[in-house]
């Protein structure tokens, strides 16, 4: 029996071929076995490529000879992590400087940042992690920089408002993160998500605000209309300064929305809930994600749930499945 494989499959092994990592071709693989026919003309190309699949995992989990540092692998922390992209001078360090107290200096002259600067921005009761990055042109884009933009959970794109060629700048940051299919996308425009699953194949979307920041200079507010009209239907931009201070007071609250994250408190019974020290969920998670995030045990020996603020009255017993909302009050009956 012929085994028909579809033009979808063979660009995903034409991107197996071209991937230079571990992780890029197992992806690749993976995504060569989902798109694959399910029939007995198929049986023995399954068997191959799930082989491939398990020997590469096997090779990249055995320890290396000598680790050799990586600067752009940091570890996540806060409720999700955000990368800051952007042509050189457009604002990160300043934006990271002024939100965080991460060690980073803002700069008269480019390519200042040379390595990723972490940093930890406050909203309400939890923290979210802002990354400041070395700068992206159509001729510059640091080795290893890629690896860190996809693991992270959302990104802001400085657009600079002072600069006549702001337009230019951004065309070649989005072009060079395309050739590394890294997709930047405006969850709050985009409301139909991605269209074409070949174009989408194995693309890394990151969902993204465009800061327009510089917003106080000369010629700022021009250039912020042409920004708005150009790229309608892609980035709806955010105007920022932080020279003034426009915007930087909202930006960790829009910042924690883009991650799509929710803040859970829980309580023992008969106590009052913690409310100092929130668990932070994904949208769509329920009592079961949360008791996991407790503790490992609690799934299996959760004996009741019950729910104050978005059940139906307060202190609702509820079911496993109930889907908690943000700044919901959990007090969960577990018998160890």
């Amino acid at each position: 029996m012929p085994a028909n494989l579809t033009p979808q499959y063979h660009k995903a092994e034409e991107i197996y071929k071209q991937a230079k990592t571990a992780e890029e071709r197992i992806s690749a693989l993976e995504e060569m076995l989902r798109l694959m026919p399910k029939h007995k003309g198929t049986d023995h190309l399954q068997a191959d490529l799930k082989r491939r699949i398990a020997r590469l995992r096997d090779e990249d989990s055995k320890p290396k000879g000598r680790k050799t540092f990586d600067p752009f692998r940091i570890e996540k922390g806060g409720a999700g992590q955000v990368v800051l992209l952007g042509a050189p001078n457009a604002g990160k360090s300043a934006v990271v400087a002024k939100t965080t107290s991460a060690p980073t200096q803002p700069t008269a002259f480019p390519f200042a940042t040379q390595g990723p600067i972490p940093g930890m921005a406050a909203f309400e009761d939890t923290q979210v992690q802002l990354i400041d990055l070395p700068p992206i042109t159509a001729d510059y884009f640091p080795t290893g920089m890629a690896g860190l933009i996809k693991a992270a959970d959302g990104a802001l794109l400085l657009a600079d408002l002072g600069s006549d060629s702001v337009l230019d700048d951004l065309e070649a940051i989005l072009a060079a993160l395309k050739e590394s299919r890294i997709k930047l996308f405006d969850p709050g425009v985009e409301v139909h998500g991605p269209t074409g699953e070949e174009e989408e194949m194995l693309v890394t979307r990151l969902p993204t605000i465009l800061l327009a920041s510089k917003c106080d200079l000369p010629g700022a507010r021009v250039r912020f209309e042409l920004l708005k009209d150009l790229l309608q239907g892609r980035f709806d931009p955010m105007r920022l300064s932080a020279e003034t201070g426009e915007g930087l007071d909202a930006l960790p609250g829009q910042v924690f929305r883009l991650l799509d994250r929710i803040r859970v408190y829980a309580k023992e019974p008969g106590k009052q809930p913690d409310m100092r020290s929130p668990f932070v969920l994904k949208q769509g998670q329920t009592i079961v994600d949360l008791a996991a995030k407790i503790h490992r045990d609690f799934p299996d020996h959760m004996r009741q749930a019950r729910v104050w603020g978005s059940a139906r009255f307060e202190g609702q017993a509820v079911e496993r499945t109930y889907v908690l909302r943000d700044k919901d009050i959990v007090e969960l009956q577990v018998d160890l």
